[in-house]
């Protein structure tokens, strides 16, 4: 499928959330800044190169593909429906959307977030054990699979900061889709 890179659909900022330490949720803020290449200004997982401590380990040189994390709120309502209580930033998101189906956008989308962000989207989050501990059962219901047998990933994805700016609830979110081939997307 190819297309141009014209606006494809519209969403809104909910909330914005950071935290400067490894925990598995992140505080809501009245705003956080994006910086390029770089990610949220005062969260742990910015950076130029990885700051997931799982990819640390892995490689401490690799590039940071998961500057920002985001989910849409619709994935709350679903959560809900299945018994559990999730609030914006408690998966550890940094940027909670309303009205777009962030999974289904292509490798390279481009998310103008507010009047001069962007966030360029690089992959699913493959959400990883700690979410039992926060609520038991809760990871199995973000990993499951579809009527054709594939493993669909819920925990939202994730993107590098290709320009900087201020994010704020309320904020516009427009899509700008890549040009050519549309890629799915896979796990960063």
């Amino acid at each position: 499928m190819t297309q141009s890179a014209t606006p494809s659909a519209h969403g809104t900022v909910v909330s914005v959330s950071r935290d400067e330490r490894h925990r598995f949720s992140k505080p809501a803020v009245a705003s956080i800044r994006l910086l390029t290449d770089f990610g949220v200004e005062g969260d742990v997982h910015a950076g130029a190169t990885t700051q997931h401590r799982y990819l640390v380990k892995k490689d401490s040189t690799r590039a940071n593909l998961t500057q920002v994390h985001l989910i849409a709120a619709e994935l709350f309502d679903d959560l809900r429906a299945a018994g559990f209580t999730v609030a914006a930033g408690e998966l550890g998101e940094n940027v909670t959307t309303h009205g777009l189906n962030l999974r289904t956008l292509p490798l390279g989308a481009r998310l103008h977030l507010g009047t001069a962000a962007i966030v360029e989207v690089t992959g699913l989050r493959s959400p990883c054990s700690l979410i039992n501990g926060y609520q038991r059962g809760l990871m199995k219901t973000l990993i499951g699979t579809d009527a054709a047998g594939h493993v669909v990933r819920k925990a939202g994805i994730m993107g590098i900061v290709i320009a900087g700016g201020t994010v704020l609830p309320g904020d516009s979110v427009r899509v700008e889709l890549p040009v050519g081939e549309h890629l799915p997307l896979g796990v960063v």
